[in-house]
This record gives structure tokens, sequence and C-alpha cells, in this order.
């Protein structure tokens, strides 16, 4: 009777995304509560905390506010394959297929964001350290021309990689001849 407290630990949590809580007592595949939830991704809630950046209040005045000490509360999601199996002990989630696109969507758009600051401050840089210039500034040049020296360049390191190591002979077939029947 004083055990039943250990029975909330010992299940798989699934959060709906109607609000409904679905408990599982025993570990099972991720496949089978996608096909019983189709369209919905199942995916692993871990609950994180930063530490709060701002100063500690003064001692013997209370906290600014109720979550003064605690730091910045946020939820990491990982999704989940069909293989893997949901474990006894922890919170999932089921995403919609869409809410699953969106968050790629804005993933992949910070990425290239990032991408793109870093290949202006490269590129600030570069116009800074511009040899034989007294000002240090480079011309403009066409973005066109400008995407078509980074190919030249890519493919010219591309070139030089295989350099330690000769390349094979592999057969084509404008290379063999065929024998007449």
């Amino acid at each position: 009777m004083g055990n039943c407290q250990a029975t909330d630990v010992a299940a798989v949590v699934i959060q709906h995304p109607g609000g409904r809580v679905e408990r599982l007592y025993w570990p099972t595949p991720a496949s089978e509560v996608m096909r019983s939830n189709p369209g919905h991704y199942v995916a692993l809630i871990t609950p994180c905390r930063l530490p709060n950046q701002a100063p500690q209040h003064q001692p013997g005045e209370p906290p600014a506010g109720p979550a003064a000490g605690e730091g910045v509360r946020f939820t990491r999601v990982r999704l989940l394959r069909p293989k893997d199996t949901l474990v006894l002990g922890q919170v999932y989630r089921l995403v919609t297929s869409q809410e699953v696109i969106k968050g790629l969507r804005a993933r992949k758009q910070e990425k290239m964001r990032a991408q793109m600051e870093q290949f202006k401050q490269q590129r600030q840089y570069q116009r800074m350290k511009a040899p034989g210039d007294e000002q240090g500034l480079e011309c403009p040049v066409a973005p066109e021309k400008d995407a078509q020296v980074g190919r030249q360049e890519r493919s010219r390191h591309r070139a030089a990689q295989p350099a330690g190591r000769p390349r094979q002979w592999r057969p084509s077939l404008q290379s063999i001849s065929e024998v007449g029947s």
C-alpha cells in the first residue's frame, strides 16, 4: 500500500497535443505509438534550467519575485526514430508532422543566417586586410562573379586534396572494345 508512488515513476508518460496524458507501464517502441497516432512523431522532452544571470539579492531582503533565484526554464525536444524504445520514467510528447516541418525549416533558416553572418564577417576581414590598397578597402564585386570565384576555389581545393594518393584507373564503356560475334 505504501508503494503506490513508485508506479508513477515507472511509467512512460505521453503528452498528446490536445492536453491528454497517456501512461504506459512497459517499454514501448516509438513505431507502435506513431502507428496508433497517425500524422504524429514522438519527441523526448527534457526540461532544462539555465542559471539566472541577474545579480543576487542582498541578505535580509526578500527575492525580487517568485522565480528570482530559479533561472530560466526551457524545454529541449528530441525527435525519436520509429525503431527507438520509449523508456520507463521519461516524458514524451506527440508532435504533429506540420510542427516538425516548421521546426526543421526554422532550424535550417537559422543555420543559413549564421553562415551568412560568418561569410560577411570573413569578407569584411578580408577587405580590411587587402594588400596594395592604402585605405584597406576592396572594390565591390558583383555577387555572380563572387560566387563563381568561390566555386573555383572549392574545385581547386578538391583537385589538390588527392595529390598524395594517385587515382586508380576505372574502366569506362568507351575504352572497352567489344569483340564482334
